[in-house]
């Protein structure tokens, strides 16, 4: 299995070479490979789909749909490292679809590991030379769906997300009941912080589809284009040249002189989110972790979430009255995580009450939003380990 994750802090960071607080969590998405038959026919329990794939062929399916994420996969693997064996996937998953723990990435990060693992490519001096560690694999997953070129590995479209590299540091990075702090472009581990077992964590669906598609990504696609104008901008006003917005941000001279060029409120309100959110609010809520201050953390979740309101809008009113609501019933901190637009909401409690605490939570979001009725769900879930590779079967597995 490759776990979800969970995005602790760090909303829309990542891509912009910033930090985050994430853990993987015990539940994810388990890919079988077998060996045999003319191209690859990948197919699911979750839908109970099938989609045949071809690589360099467009895959006849609507915009959106899973199949298009290991046609990405195919693609990249067949350019990078030669024809690909024909094989038969059988996907099965535990994570709620478009739930904002990644269920995409996941997928992305199994199946390219059960097709490296049956092709032999992770054997291979290519694979050797230029993938040395998981936080390598992890870049090099993360160029499959935003499009990338990892070192001499050349990229191509991509599956259409200006993302970064969060999700697949998370899966294939994190370890069980630890809290891991990263920053990113390139990956680098900050610090790990052991997550007390006296406090559980708790998922709540909104109800709402987190789904990268249509009208959704081209708003998470926005914040990302936001952070590429005000590097250009930065860059264009004179001083040394800076490869992230993150770089700009802890250079306190062209931070400043950003900070007088913005005239666009959009850009001042995104800019403004990403400064605080990964320069002060992660590191605030891993120094947290550490100390065991809830409270300290609880305050520092909320300002967080409050910015992601107020300055990212990336909030949907179910995800916002599930933040408060947690809060309202005792949670130590919680806060919406992932994408956004939708999607779900963490929020870490007592372990003695947190059965009591989901039946409440989820009770009090359907009263206010009936419409989630069908839709809306709520897990308990811990701190897990990340993804491996068993011999028996090409099926992925998690290590613990």
């Amino acid at each position: 299995m490759v776990p979800g994750r969970v995005e602790l802090l760090g909303k829309h960071t990542d891509y912009a070479g910033g930090r985050s607080l994430l853990v993987a969590v015990d539940r994810g998405i388990t890919v079988v490979a077998a060996p045999g038959g003319d191209g690859l026919l990948a197919e699911t329990d979750i839908c109970a789909d099938r989609v045949q794939l071809t690589a360099g062929k467009l895959l006849d399916r609507p915009v959106g749909h899973w199949g298009h994420y290991l046609q990405s996969v195919v693609d990249r693997l067949t350019a990078n490292f030669g024809e690909l064996t024909g094989c038969r996937l059988r996907i099965t998953s535990t994570l709620p679809p478009a739930s904002g723990m990644s269920s995409s990435s996941a997928l992305v990060v199994c199946v390219a590991r059960a097709l490296a693992r049956l092709n032999e490519l992770d054997s291979s001096p290519l694979w050797l030379e230029t993938i040395t560690s998981p936080i390598d694999l992890a870049e090099y997953l993360a160029c499959m769906e935003n499009g990338q070129t990892f070192k001499s590995l050349a990229g191509d479209g991509g599956v259409g997300t200006f993302g970064g590299s969060q999700d697949h540091t998370a899966m294939l990075c994190c370890t069980p009941w630890t809290a891991s702090q990263f920053s990113f472009a390139p990956i680098r581990r900050e610090r790990d912080v052991a997550m007390d077992d006296s406090v559980k964590l708790v998922v709540a669906v909104s109800g709402v589809s987190a789904q990268k598609t249509g009208a959704a990504r081209t708003s998470y696609n926005r914040a990302a284009e936001a952070v590429r104008t005000l590097l250009v901008m930065a860059n264009g006003a004179g001083g040394p040249a800076h490869a992230t917005l993150a770089e700009v941000v802890s250079d306190p001279e062209a931070f400043s002189r950003l900070r007088r060029q913005v005239a666009d409120p959009c850009l001042a309100a995104r800019l403004e989110q990403f400064a605080v959110e990964s320069e002060r609010l992660v590191p605030s809520a891993t120094e947290a972790l550490a100390r065991s201050d809830l409270r300290r953390l609880g305050d520092v979740v909320d300002e967080s979430m409050a910015l992601a309101v107020s300055k990212l809008g990336n909030q949907v009113p179910e995800t916002i009255d599930l933040a408060s609501s947690a809060r309202q019933l005792g949670a130590c901190a919680a806060s919406a995580f992932g994408a956004g637009f939708g999607g779900s909401v963490w929020a870490l409690v007592d372990a003695d009450a947190s059965a009591s605490f989901a039946d409440d939570w989820l009770a009090r979001h359907i009263a206010t939003h009936p419409h989630t009725a069908d839709t809306a769900s709520v897990m308990l879930t811990d701190p897990s380990g990340v993804a491996s590779v068993s011999d028996a079967g090409d099926q992925m597995s998690m290590s613990s």
